[in-house]
């Protein structure tokens, strides 16, 4: 019975040891467990430390930009904002010491320094450029912008820091125009009336959006293949040159009769004695002052300083005047040499077949590598060309302007007296049209059609040709010329095509084209022919 006891009491004893045993292994084992739960706990914090981290240094948070492989995880949303983002930093990069306009409009931007300069272009309010230096006592910044220089105020110019700020909220997508002048349709459709506008090179549009070929602006639609879509900001918008020409003028004037206005020497009507110059139709000039009666104003036009009526019935002032001008405005070719040789081909090896006088104008047909063609008289405009490669002739827009002009006086002399009544009836007919084969004064004459129905007026017949004209009567030199002579020009194979007649203190009065109409010129605007006494 002990024995049993006994067994019974070492079994039990047995037990106890194994589960004291089971339970320390298991302790011990709860203890790694927790170690090792611990250190993954500790890893995970880190990773996710490490991850928050990383995201606040990216286009969501204010840092670095994400690179390839996580931009491609990103929504479009957060790829154009990491894109921009980018762009932003680049665009800050590309300029050395960079100037934003601080504007709510525009700012204008002059050709030098001074506040009556000349308005050369315009910077929007957020656009950019390059500020290449300042002027002493820090009143004006030069800059670069939209691919010209100028002189801005600097005053309304952000820079440094503020700049920069600026910069990060004007950098959008936009559209670089890469062509001299683009046209900018209402669809995406080469159609002539489709065209809504057009924009010039170097200008900056937003984009709207992109579709086959086109691009599309706030405006309407551009080729694709003359623009350059980039995140940038905007920049200088070079003047309109319509509207430059219009500028250069502080207080313009317009004439408003249809032949030309008298420029007088004195405020005052005394009939033909103190007229110093003609204002052609849609002249142009500055005033200079209002006479104290308000009658006159004092002008300057050309090399012409004089007075003109201020009646609203034949001169155009303040904004009426501005939109003549720009209706009149046109792409001339400015003459700075005497003696300029026109060619018949756009070349040095062409022949020369006249030349032109200084600061004559002329109607500008076509631009070309170092070359215009001009619009010279009538029939031989096609081939007409002169250089620009010498800076011999300037091509800009234009308005007319005064010309100088004293009238014959009468003469006791019964032939000067004859000659006389020719000129000044001939006159009277400036400003009508020219009508190729015409014989109409009034309706449209051509040249020949002019002089002809002139001298018939006083009893001398010629023949409706200029080059039977040119054989009319005698030949003269330019040092015999009287008024009522006639001038004979020659096309560029040497044939007589064009004829004028002289009016004295060196100038013509000619039915000279189309876009002229009857005018007066100097007699010399290119080399005469043949001169003819047809009135002796």
């Amino acid at each position: 019975m002990s024995d049993i006891n006994n067994k019974k009491d070492y079994k039990a004893s047995l037990n106890r040891a194994r589960r004291r045993r089971n339970k320390d292994k298991y302790e011990r084992y709860a203890l790694i467990g927790g170690g090792v739960l611990v250190v993954i706990l500790l890893v995970v914090v880190i990773v996710m430390a490490a991850t928050r981290t990383a995201s606040n240094d990216k286009p969501d948070g204010s840092g670095k930009i994400a690179t390839q492989s996580e931009m491609t995880t990103l929504s479009p949303e957060e790829q154009e904002a990491a894109e921009l983002e980018q762009a932003v930093q680049e665009v800050l990069a590309s300029y050395t010491n960079l100037g934003i306009a601080n504007v709510s409009g525009y700012l204008n931007i002059r050709e030098t320094p001074e506040s009556n300069g000349n308005i050369i272009g315009k910077l929007m309010g957020g656009s950019g450029c390059e500020i290449l230096e300042t002027t002493e006592g820090g009143q004006w910044h030069k800059i670069s912008s939209g691919g010209f220089e100028g002189y801005v105020s600097s005053q309304y110019i952000l820079t440094g820091e503020d700049a920069e700020t600026a910069a990060a909220e004007n950098v959008k997508k936009r559209a670089i125009i890469k062509a001299d002048e683009l046209n900018i349709r209402k669809e995406p459709v080469m159609d002539p009336a489709n065209i809504v506008g057009s924009a010039m090179m170097n200008e900056r549009y937003v984009v709207v959006g992109e579709t086959d070929g086109w691009v599309q602006i706030e405006e309407g639609y551009v080729s694709a293949e003359y623009v350059e879509v980039q995140y940038c900001l905007n920049e200088a918008r070079k003047m309109d040159l319509k509207a430059m020409a219009v500028n250069q003028y502080e207080n313009i004037l317009i004439s408003k009769v249809t032949s030309y206005l008298n420029v007088r020497s004195s405020p005052e009507d005394d009939g033909m004695n103190n007229v110093i110059g003609k204002l052609p139709s849609r002249a142009a000039g500055d005033i200079i002052e209002t006479s104290e009666d308000g009658k006159w104003y004092k002008i300057r036009s050309g090399s012409i300083v004089g007075y003109v009526t201020s009646d609203p019935q034949y001169t155009a002032t303040g904004q009426e005047a501005k939109d003549l001008a720009m209706q009149v405005a046109s792409l001339m070719a400015v003459v700075k040499v005497d003696g300029l040789r026109v060619r018949t081909e756009p070349s040095t090896e062409s022949t020369i077949w006249t030349q032109l006088s200084k600061e004559e104008k002329y109607p500008v047909l076509q631009q070309m590598d170092g070359w215009v063609q001009i619009e010279l008289d009538t029939e031989d405009s096609d081939n007409a060309y002169i250089s620009t490669r010498d800076n011999n002739v300037e091509v800009r827009y234009a308005l007319p302007e005064a010309i100088k002009f004293s009238p014959l006086e009468e003469k006791a002399n019964k032939e000067m007296a004859l000659r006389t009544q020719i000129v000044n009836y001939a006159l009277q007919f400036v400003g009508n049209p020219y009508v190729w084969g015409g014989t109409s004064l009034t309706k449209g004459v051509d040249c020949s059609g002019f002089t002809m129905k002139v001298m018939e007026h006083f009893g001398i017949s010629l023949p409706h040709y200029s080059g039977s004209q040119a054989k009319c009567g005698r030949a003269i030199s330019s040092s015999e010329m009287r008024p009522g002579d006639l001038i004979c020009y020659a096309n560029s194979s040497g044939t007589i095509n064009h004829v004028a007649m002289y009016i004295g203190n060196g100038q013509i009065v000619h039915a000279a084209s189309r876009r002229s109409g009857i005018k007066i010129s100097t007699w010399n605007y290119r080399q005469p022919k043949a001169i003819r006494n047809v009135i002796d």
